[in-house]
């Protein structure tokens, strides 16, 4: 991608927005915008962008939202290309993680030796699927009945071979699990009452069995009679003229020759033992709690086929049969299945021994971050073999440091221990997987950085702002790096960025604006406009008065003359735009040209305040704000001073003066009084924009001059009523 064509109107108030970004010479834009202004709509628009998602305006969504996002051809930028990295988000994990495990040799040995198992895989299930007109789980299901865990298909089969491959035949095939293994019905059998309902059903039905003709409690029942009479049949024995010899306790002997007199045998002694009273009664109790909507369908599946009661006392016993029995009449898949399996099982232990002891491009990623950053803790992948060879999600052990002692925590401990930098550097862990894995695929991408240096501490904010720069040093990405913090956008200006692809976002009531960055060494900006604008040579005051500060000290009258234009002293109206230029040629040590030397200082700060008040709004503009934080702080003090009328008193204030005199006022005036909400205002919001620290500009710009528009205007307000 070479350029990035941007138009948005009516998105998360951004009313209109039109950018083109030339990426053809270098990879990375820098945009500094003022709280308040753009940056998380802008973020949001492309979060939405990426996801598939429509942008709005919420505040007004009746209106119009356009949203075009193109590169050099004219087609729209691929939204898997963009990736949005917001401040910090908690619950963010990388997706694409096992991407950066996979061994591609490894992994192609794994995937050819599980292709042919796969494929008889599919063949037993679809033929289990195609018996139980049941759709999904088959594998977890047999997997939880023999293991208790999901995804141990292979060791089920394994378990249940000799069950399986024996010469007898499914007893229980008939047997719908579908109707038996509900929530509903597996709750209700698990309840106590129900418990000791089928504990006395099946007393009563051994007791039956125990005094049955031919049936023998623990070996011979009424199921396994019909079982064998069907093996019989299904085998030829009576037409080979073979005859079955049954016993009774009494000792009586009957010969039995045909097929259907042994069935007729069988069922008549079934029917007995069913239908005997005491068991009737026994199974009524159960039957009596099976009223409800959810259990009305097993109530009838039960009644037509009471064989299966005395099973549910022990419900995963009869899940484990029900299994078997199934299984054994898709015997032909379940062998074949279980003979390319276990062939192959050697060869997949070999292959897996290797991926355990491969070192992947995620120890690359952690190695970056711990190298990198600063945290008292460690990551290990458990499951690392899974993840290299069938692309599970790689499940993460953090390893808390503390002295030389270690010990594993889970992610939600770990983050309840660490302070919010630290957890911020967690963060900042997926953002690398995320960075890492898209260049292991290759994948082209936009990256959107919103702040994501906020709030680290320096060292992790500097490692943060090199790894950035690693990241727009790859051919294969792009970014654009969003900022309301001065001081970061200027770092990665510097370092990385530079001049050219530096923006700051100018904002008026219709519009925004992406324009030249400007103020990136305001000193000398300002030294070279003074002469030329009344605007930087007002604002230059904090700025030289400093440099006297710091060269020739607090004593120089120069330092004088400049504090009484920041602080209404007795000699503050007498300063004209000559006694400017005298400080300013010795300060630059140059001859400026300032206008008419006799015009009063504060006369041309009030004036420009007024003309930044009335023009459309532009959130950049250095001088504009320190302007309008001088003429704030004079006319606050002007207000003050004349409701104070204490000449002695306010006269004697030396230093913090709109705070002393504040407190003057306060004292004097009251707590309630009107005028105290918007001059606690101006104490909050422009000392340290004009005073102590001006070479510590940052602070201004970072904030809104919306803000100090409406505060001067409050101010202004509060001077016209004296």
């Amino acid at each position: 991608m070479e350029k990035l064509n941007i138009e948005f109107q009516h998105c998360y108030g951004i009313k209109s927005l039109t950018a083109a970004l030339d990426y053809s010479a270098h990879s990375t834009y820098a945009v500094y915008a003022p709280n308040g202004v753009m940056k998380t709509s802008f973020a949001k628009v492309f979060s939405d962008y990426s996801k598939g998602e429509e942008s709005r305006d919420v505040v007004f969504p009746e209106r119009e939202t356009v949203r075009r996002i193109t590169i050099d051809t004219g087609e729209a930028l691929p939204p898997e290309a963009v990736f949005v990295v917001a401040p910090y988000d908690n619950d963010y994990t990388c997706d694409k993680m096992s991407t950066l495990l996979v061994n591609s040799e490894l992994r192609s040995k794994y995937d050819a030796v599980h292709l042919a198992i796969d494929e008889e895989k599919d063949t037993f299930i679809r033929e289990l699927k195609s018996l139980l007109g049941v759709r999904k789980n088959i594998e977890d299901d047999i997997s939880l009945a023999f293991t208790n865990e999901a995804g141990r298909l292979f060791d089920s089969l394994e378990r249940i071979e000799k069950e399986v491959l024996d010469e007898r035949e499914p007893e229980w095939a008939d047997i719908s699990y579908k109707e038996i293994f509900t929530d509903k019905v597996v709750a209700f059998l698990a309840t106590p009452e129900i418990k000791r309902s089928l504990a006395e059903y099946i007393e009563t039905y051994e007791n039956l069995i125990a005094a049955s003709t031919y049936f023998r409690r623990g070996v011979f029942n009424h199921s396994n009679a019909a079982a064998v009479a069907k093996n019989l049949a299904d085998n030829g024995f009576f037409k080979a003229k073979h005859s079955v010899s049954l016993h009774s306790p009494a000792g009586e002997r009957t010969e039995v020759n045909e097929e259907k007199e042994l069935e007729k045998i069988i069922e008549h002694e079934k029917d007995t033992i069913l239908n005997d009273p005491a068991l009737v009664k026994a199974f009524d109790q159960i039957d009596e709690k099976l009223t409800t909507k959810d259990l009305r369908a097993f109530r009838d599946y039960l009644v037509e086929h009471l064989k299966i009661l005395p099973e549910l006392q022990n419900i995963e016993s009869f899940k484990q049969k029900l299994w078997i029995s199934y299984i054994k009449e898709k015997r032909d898949a379940y062998r074949s299945l279980l003979e390319h399996y276990q062939k192959a099982k050697g060869e997949i232990e070999q292959i897996t021994r290797k991926a355990e002891e491969e070192r992947t491009q995620w120890e690359g990623v952690v190695d970056i971050f711990n190298r990198r950053f600063s945290v008292p803790f460690i990551l290990i992948v458990e499951n690392r073999s899974d993840v290299i060879l069938r692309s599970d999600v790689p499940s993460i052990t953090f390893v808390f440091k503390d002295s030389d002692e270690e010990a594993q925590v889970e992610r939600s401990t770990l983050l309840r221990l660490l302070s919010s930098g630290e957890r911020r550097a967690l963060y900042v862990l997926n953002i690398i997987f995320e960075v890492q894995a898209r260049r292991a695929i290759g994948q082209d991408s936009l990256f959107i950085l919103d702040d994501v240096a906020e709030s680290f501490d320096y060292k992790n904010k500097y490692a943060i702002i090199e790894y950035v720069k690693e990241i727009a040093d790859d051919p294969l990405f792009c970014m654009i790096i969003l900022t309301h913090n001065f001081d970061f956008f200027r770092t990665i200006q510097s370092r990385f960025v530079g001049r050219p692809q530096s923006l700051m976002v100018a904002k008026t009531a219709e519009k925004i604006e992406l324009v030249a960055a400007e103020y990136l060494q305001p000193f000398t900006y300002f030294r070279s406009q003074i002469h030329k604008n009344d605007r930087i040579l007002v604002a230059s005051v904090p700025f030289v008065r400093n440099l006297l500060e710091y060269t020739v000290g607090t004593s120089d009258d120069g330092y004088s003359v400049l504090t009484s234009l920041l602080h209404i002293k007795e000699g503050s109206s007498a300063v004209t735009r000559g006694n400017l230029k005298e400080i300013y040629d010795r300060v630059f040590s140059r001859d400026f040209e300032l206008g008419d030397p006799n015009e009063p200082v504060l006369k041309s700060v009030f004036r420009l305040a007024d003309e930044i008040s009335s023009e459309d709004a532009s959130s950049v503009n250095l001088e504009n704000k320190i302007v309008l934080a001088m003429a704030i702080r004079l006319k606050a003090e002007q207000y003050m001073l004349a409701r104070i009328d204490e000449p002695e008193t306010t006269g004697a204030i030396t230093k913090a003066q709109t705070f002393e005199l504040f407190r003057l006022y306060k004292e004097r005036m009251g707590e309630a009084e009107g005028a105290v909400p918007v001059l606690g205002q101006v104490n909050l919001m422009t000392p340290e924009n004009i005073h102590l620290n001006s070479f510590m500009y940052e602070p201004i710009l970072d904030m809104s001059d919306e803000h100090l528009r409406r505060l001067y205007a409050d101010v202004s307000s509060l001077n016209l009523q004296l």
